[in-house]
């Protein structure tokens, strides 16, 4: 199994990861709000019932957001590889090695660690469009690309 293939897969298990979770939680929520109903009355009762409403809301908004990133993650084409860089790239820098995909954070292959990151963030856009041995300005830091897969 190449690089590319090994980092989509570890981006896919994180997306995966992340929604189980999101899952796990509203459907404790959905039973916090069940036994809420059954249980005491007054103010005490509706405070408990507003604040899972805004937790069941919240849950929402993170499968929302794990939707997002699985349409991006669908896009990534791991089979091109491109001379200038872009989603699905696998950039090696004399700093550190990046996969534009999604924001995953970071990932080891082959004893090798690189860094998921969305085309969004300041490095990806930095990133996105360059090619091999240009060297990039990123905040304070100098860097040579070395690599691209």
């Amino acid at each position: 199994m190449n690089i590319k293939e090994e980092l989509y897969k570890q981006c896919v298990a994180f997306v995966n990861n992340r929604f189980q979770t999101v899952q796990n939680t509203i459907q404790e929520i959905q039973k916090s709000l069940q036994s809420e109903t059954k249980s005491s009355a007054g103010d005490k009762h509706e405070t408990g019932r507003a604040m899972l409403q805004l937790e069941r809301e919240k849950a929402g908004n993170q499968l929302a957001e794990i939707e997002k990133t699985k349409q991006v993650l669908s896009k990534v084409n791991i089979e091109k590889t491109a001379h200038n860089i872009g989603l699905g790239s696998v950039i090696y820098t004399s700093k550190a090695n990046y996969f534009i995909a999604i924001s995953a954070g970071e990932l080891r292959v082959k004893n090798e660690t690189f860094y998921a990151i969305s085309n969004n963030t300041p490095i990806g856009q930095v990133l996105i469009g360059k090619t091999l041995g240009e060297t990039i300005k990123f905040r304070t830091q100098s860097f040579q690309i070395t690599k691209v897969l």
